[in-house]
């Protein structure tokens, strides 16, 4: 994907060492599964860049919060903070909570709590059979468009830290005929302006000539904030096109004329939506990675297909978002060469077939990482 290297160079990330530690929070359901199956091949690929990576297990996930409490410790958190260079996660959520409050505490409190406002989002078609769209009639090759499917390439800036998912509000009369619950959805000038400034960025270093902001100024006044703080970043990057979509119309192009996007931005609840519609779009949640960043701070990475429990132990979880994930991980650590490699040796895989059911495949979990590593240079 070569997605984040040019835009965050000069941060800690970049620093020459070849030596990473890696904090790894597996999680609960297909997690540990997916995890485990994608370490070899991260490492493999790092080896080829003369990187070390050294992984710290932390038994953080709902085993964990069922047995003592806890989600996410002080201790844990301050040596999260201080003393990695990286978290890689698996998945949280687990029908023994059903509340979902060791997630909620996990994910979003590290998201918060280290002021990880970017939630990066690539989304690419690594192959045109597992376009949603190419036995409609609207699928026909477009112009760009590589042999019979569509070119889909763009990537989503969501805004990771304010919106309706802070949490805020009230709820008075429940379980009556009268209850009423009100959320509140914060955004703020300062946390709108960078999350733009970096879509823009990230668009300016890797040659794109057009962002994409959506929002729905037009039923929710406050979003009108995104639209002044919008065209107020775009006048310094003239040389990049900024378009505005009201959300609705964004999701209806996106299906219609996926390959028109580039770079996508926008609030945390829509950026939620369109992200897994664009997963979607080129083969489903079992090859969407994803990237928490605040440029200078380790980041927390993670495939974005939840925990599925049904699948749990029955060896057909796809590990490809996983080591896609770790290949956005590498290339936030700085690492010149082993980003590609984890990238073109999946795309190689989905090429050849070897895939997991949920792909159209019929490959373990296991089989399915053992190719990808298999034709990772050694």
């Amino acid at each position: 994907m070569a997605v984040l290297r040019r835009l965050w160079r000069g941060t800690r990330s970049q620093i020459l060492t070849r030596a990473h530690r890696i904090a790894v929070i597996a999680g609960d359901g297909i997690g540990p599964e997916v995890v485990a199956a994608a370490i070899p091949s991260i490492e493999r690929a790092a080896a080829h860049d003369g990187a070390t990576l050294t992984w710290e297990h932390l038994p953080l996930g709902a085993e964990h919060y069922l047995e003592t409490g806890e989600t996410l410790p002080d201790a844990t958190f301050d040596h999260l903070q201080h003393h990695v260079d990286a978290i890689m996660l698996g998945a949280l959520g687990d029908p023994r909570v059903p509340d979902n409050a060791h997630a909620r505490d996990i994910l979003l409190g590290l998201r918060r709590r280290l002021d990880l406002y970017i939630n990066f989002r690539p989304i690419r078609l690594l192959h045109p059979r597992l376009c949603a769209l190419t036995s409609a009639p609207c699928a026909a090759p477009q112009p760009g468009a590589d042999g019979d499917g569509r070119h889909i390439d763009f990537v989503i800036f969501r805004e990771n830290t304010e919106g309706a998912y802070l949490g805020r509000g009230t709820a008075r009369d429940v379980g009556t005929p009268h209850e009423e619950q009100i959320a509140e959805e914060v955004h703020t000038a300062p946390n709108v302006t960078r999350i733009l400034t970096a879509a823009f960025g990230w668009a300016r270093a890797h040659g794109c000539t057009r962002v994409t902001m959506a929002d729905k100024a037009n039923a929710i006044p406050m979003h009108r904030l995104w639209q002044r703080m919008f065209d107020q970043v775009g006048k310094d990057f003239t040389d990049i096109e900024h378009e505005h979509r009201y959300v609705d119309a964004l999701a209806m192009e996106l299906v219609r004329s996926p390959e028109r996007f580039q770079v996508i931005v926008t609030n945390n609840l829509f950026g939620d939506i369109l992200s897994d519609l664009g997963a979607g779009l080129v083969g489903g949640l079992g090859v969407a990675p994803s990237a928490n960043l605040h440029p200078g701070r380790p980041g927390l990475f993670e495939p974005v297909h939840g925990s599925a429990p049904t699948l749990v132990g029955t060896g057909t979880a796809n590990p490809m978002a996983a080591i896609l994930t770790g290949a956005l991980m590498l290339e936030q650590l700085g690492l010149p060469t082993a980003p590609k490699l984890l990238d073109d040796a999946v795309e190689q895989a989905v090429a050849a077939g070897v895939t997991t059911p949920d792909i159209g495949g019929t490959a373990s979990t296991a089989a399915v990482a053992e190719w990808i590593k298999g034709h990772l240079p050694g």
